[in-house]
């Protein structure tokens, strides 16, 4: 089998004003889930969805209170920091031919960047069992996908028969911090794919979405001076 893309998210990160428990359980509801995903293959023209393949996260399964965001605020629920588990599949997804046809952006943006190494947005907001993560096989052979966990880290990789023939590079434009009528700030930006093929030639330029979210942080540290995308 031949990797198409492999990224990797850690598994903790110090937020403000949340509890480092919920990012310790956040580990055990992650465990869980990708023992239902990790492995699955999709044929060709079949179509991967997040919620039917993890099913509901319950206490009898041995989730466990972790973060959500809810309406841009920090609460706990049941089943809580799975969006990192979306976010990373969205994000390896975009790095191969399989077709994204359900994708949630992010309404509100929580917590200003801290090491992302990523676009703002590059990521998927999924909640049970009404905001899901699809997408579609239009190749003509298997995709299989790979998610571990390390002692450090969140990994996910898709795999494929066939050596890849072409490769994309995910970026932003655009990206800014809107003043609003009302006083607070919305966070803009679109995101990109270049594609080239093996040789390293150019192909093509698509346009993959445009995201809006309202910014719950001063996004300025100081006048003229923005906080840097560094880490998902």
């Amino acid at each position: 089998m031949n990797t198409h893309f492999k990224h990797k998210t850690p598994l903790l990160r110090q937020l403000k004003d949340v509890d480092m428990q919920m990012q310790y359980n956040k580990i055990t509801n992650l465990k869980i889930a990708t023992k239902k995903i990790s492995g699955i293959v999709i044929q060709p023209g079949e179509t991967f969805s997040y919620w039917k393949t993890i099913g509901k996260t319950t206490k009898s399964k041995g989730y466990l209170n972790g973060m959500i965001l809810h309406y841009g605020k920090v609460k706990t629920g049941v089943g809580g920091g799975l969006c990192q588990l979306s976010n990373l599949i969205y994000w390896i997804t975009l790095h191969t031919p399989l077709t994204i046809t359900e994708r949630y952006r992010p309404s509100y943006d929580v917590f200003p960047d801290t090491k992302r190494t990523q676009p703002f947005g590059s990521g998927a907001t999924c909640a049970y069992n009404y905001l899901d993560l699809q997408m579609k096989n239009e190749t003509t052979e298997p995709y299989q996908l790979i998610i571990y966990l390390t002692d450090v880290s969140l990994v996910g990789e898709w795999k494929s028969v066939s050596v890849p023939t072409k490769t994309y590079k995910v970026y932003e434009k655009d990206h800014q911090f809107i003043l609003e009528q009302w006083g607070g700030y919305v966070r803009h930006n679109t995101i990109y794919r270049e594609v080239r093929n093996r040789n390293n030639e150019y192909l093509e330029d698509e346009f993959i979405t445009e995201n809006h979210a309202i910014t719950m942080y001063p996004p300025f540290l100081t006048e003229g001076e923005s906080y840097t995308n560094k880490e998902l």
